[in-house]
């Protein structure tokens, strides 16, 4: 018997697509984009059309195991294989788990123990409710999941208080569209044909990249820009239009607050300056801002790229600002977009239930920040971190610092579980893998943070082998440890009832009844706006103010930042390791350690269809820095700094300027000499939020011996 099954994609996306599932004899035959979903429009990327590929695999882990070969060890050619695992029941694994977490618990203290997790699922459920119960339950370390979106977060919400931002439906409204650091046709496809729409009424699209992305290869006006040098252009921008009069005078008088400090403060950057940092003509940095505060209605998509360097918060803060000067948040078509996710107000607390760690502890747990995940293994005490539980990431492939993070996971005295679909460069240092569902096994309530649709999505087949969800791995580890608390008893729909019953005024009138009947819901906003000539109704976030900030106004100047000892207006101050620093004589090329437009960080380069979308193993350079150092295209190539090297096959071809270089995250086993892109990567955190950056990174490259490659 046939049946078509809605479910929403979980993965760590902006578009959140709405999934139908063709489902036959129990097994799933179809996969395919809503079309009713008013983003989704009936198409999947690439790589989620793939996805029958990815549930179905015979790489798929499909039941507990237990390490009997020592950590890392190779077994095959260049590769870690399961032959370093032998089968066990989930009684065993269970047991043994709930064992060794009670004798680390005994001897060390719970704080011992620290989970690891972050954006493997987004699901409401399976991402942050019975895991993190579990969690504080125990007492163990909490983890600052910050790796990648919270330097850019906290610069948002520093001008307007909260994560919202302009919905998708509104740029095919907009006049002029900047797409900055956001590769929309490689990690945000849905937002195209939005794009496409404005385009053909006369919209014009500009990208401000450092990397030739394929958006970048379809613009109308294409800026590449230095690395980590975001924050500056906005500042010069701001110069421009401030100086010519081009602002917002009401609006800003309105629903601003520091404009007359941003005047002072945007003085220091003459376009003439600006160019010297970001390698952007002073003629077009001026052309730019006339453009953007006179093309009405102006619409920026600021992606995360900006924030993976360390001025991240800071250069966001400042991009935020330039829809709040312009007033351009009034018009349909016009503002911002990084975020939309602050919409949802599902009742987390609900979910996650910190209060549990309060009644072991009587206190908060410590915290160990994901980004420094080398450091917490090897230099960390008092104590020491003796557990890791891996599940929704892979940080053996993801984590900076790639040698100091494989040390650590290297420790014998380290107790590892890694709760994995495949065999990933972490399940390499597993002392104990458990099977997981993909989201065709499993139910989950599903917000968004690129659009305003909240979705139900349903299983669609049952759990191949023997794999569980993240929900009932934690739910049975929690009654192997004796935790009799009822939380641990509450089913998925009562999960989800208890997620959605927040009091926020945009899920009145939502429950599971409704999104079961519908599969998505839009947020409820209150007053909207009509587009001309379109029966579309708008959310427009700022028109009236309305900022989310302790003010309400959108906040040019930050008594917040003040308190925490930075620039309450804005600044910008090069990277450390960049074209602009003394490391540069040592380390002169600056890397852009990149995801792959179709891996989703780690989570697909490992399925073969996906693979054969992507190249790997190359090392993107500018003909001027290649020829300097007598490289040619297709040369084995070695690139170093203090922290690590590794080979990599030189590409010539007009991707990054002068000064930069390219080279795409994967998983390391997949690649030569069993490391990736970042042995190269640093731990040091950016400005605001505590995140990664990874763009800020110094590299040498020489020819490499022949027969490296291989």
């Amino acid at each position: 018997m046939k049946k078509v099954v809605h479910a929403a994609c979980p993965h760590d996306c902006p578009d959140a697509c709405g999934v139908l599932i063709t489902v036959e004899e129990g097994r799933a035959t179809r996969i395919q984009g809503d079309p009713a979903h008013p983003v989704t429009r009936g198409f999947l990327c690439a790589k989620v059309a793939k996805y029958l590929d990815r549930v179905y695999s015979p790489d798929r882990v499909l039941y507990p195991m237990r390490r009997v070969q020592p950590k890392g060890s190779v077994a095959g050619e260049g590769a870690r294989v399961p032959q370093a695992f032998e089968r066990i029941s989930w009684d065993e694994a269970l047991d043994e788990i709930a064992s060794r977490f009670r004798a680390i618990v005994s001897e060390f203290g719970s704080e011992a123990i620290l989970p690891y997790s972050y954006g493997g699922t987004l699901g409401a459920l399976n991402g942050a409710s019975m895991d993190r119960r579990f969690f504080h339950r125990l007492g163990a370390s909490q983890l600052a999941r910050n790796i990648c979106s919270e330097a850019g977060e906290e610069g948002l919400k520093s001008v307007i208080g909260n994560k919202l931002g302009t919905e998708p439906e509104q740029f095919a409204h907009s006049r002029y569209i900047i797409a900055w650091a956001s590769n929309i046709h490689g990690n945000n496809v849905h937002l195209w044909p939005f794009i496409s729409d404005a385009r053909r009424n006369g919209a014009k699209l500009v990208v401000i990249d450092p990397y030739r992305t394929r958006t970048a290869a379809c613009a109308d006006w294409y800026l590449p820009i230095n690395p980590g040098t975001d924050g500056a252009l906005a500042l010069g921008m701001m110069r421009v239009i401030i100086n010519e009069d081009l602002h917002d005078a009401d609006y800003v008088a309105r629903y601003t607050v520091g404009f007359d400090q941003l005047r002072e403060k945007v003085q220091e950057y003459s376009p003439e300056r600006v160019e010297k940092w970001t390698g952007i003509a002073a003629p077009d940095i001026v052309r730019l801002a006339r453009e953007y505060a006179t093309r009405c209605p102006a619409l920026i998509r600021l992606n995360y790229g900006v924030q993976r360097s360390e001025g991240g918060g800071m250069a966001t803060r400042a991009i935020t600002m330039l829809p709040c000067i312009t007033g351009s948040w009034k018009e349909i078509g016009g503002g911002l977009q990084l975020t939309t996710s602050g919409a949802y107000g599902l009742k987390r607390t609900a979910l996650e239930r910190v209060d549990l760690m309060e009644k072991v502890l009587g206190r908060p747990a410590r915290t160990i920040n994901m980004v420094e995940l080398g450091q917490a293994l090897n230099a960390l005490h008092d104590p020491p971190v003796k557990a890791l539980f891996v599940y929704n990431s892979n940080p053996a492939a993801v984590c900076p610092n790639h040698n100091e993070v494989i040390r650590g996971l290297q420790r014998p005295d380290l107790f590892t579980v890694v709760h994995e679909q495949f065999f990933t460069d972490t399940t390499d240092y597993a002392d104990i893998l458990l099977p997981a569902t993909t989201f065709f096994e499993h139910k989950d309530l599903q917000t968004a943070y690129g659009h305003y649709y909240l979705q139900i999505s349903d299983p669609a087949i049952e759990p191949l082998g023997e794999c569980r969800s993240n929900v009932e791995v934690f739910r049975a580890l929690a009654d192997r440890m004796g935790f009799t608390d009822d939380c641990f008893r509450e089913s998925v729909d009562q999960l989800i009832d208890a997620a959605l019953n927040s009091g926020n005024p945009r899920l009145q009138g939502i429950d599971r009844d409704r999104l079961q009947r519908e599969g998505h819901v839009r947020l409820n906003f209150g007053k909207q706006f009509s587009a001309s000539g379109s029966q579309f109704s708008a959310f427009l976030p700022f028109a009236e103010g309305n900022f989310g900030t302790a003010s309400g106004k959108a906040e040019l100047y930050s008594d917040q930042l003040k308190e925490q000892g930075l620039d309450p207006v804005v600044d910008f101050i090069p990277p450390s390791e960049s074209r602009h620093s003394s490391q540069a004589r040592a380390f002169p090329l600056e890397l852009l350690a990149r995801k792959a437009d179709n891996f989703l960080n780690t989570s697909f380069c490992n399925l073969t269809a996906v693979q054969n979308m992507e190249e790997v193993g190359l090392l993107e350079m500018n003909a001027a820095d290649a020829r300097s150092r007598g490289i040619a295209d297709g040369d084995a190539v070695r690139v170093f700094n203090r922290r690590g090297d590794i080979v990599l096959k030189a590409r010539v071809d007009g991707a990054v300027q002068a000064g930069v270089v390219s080279a795409k995250l994967h998983w390391a086993k997949l690649s030569s000499g069993n490391r990736n892109i970042n042995v190269l990567t640093s731990e040091k955190l950016t400005d605001l939020g505590n995140s990664a950056t990874f763009y800020s990174v110094l590299v040498e490259v020489e020819l490499s011996k022949p027969g490296s490659l291989k």
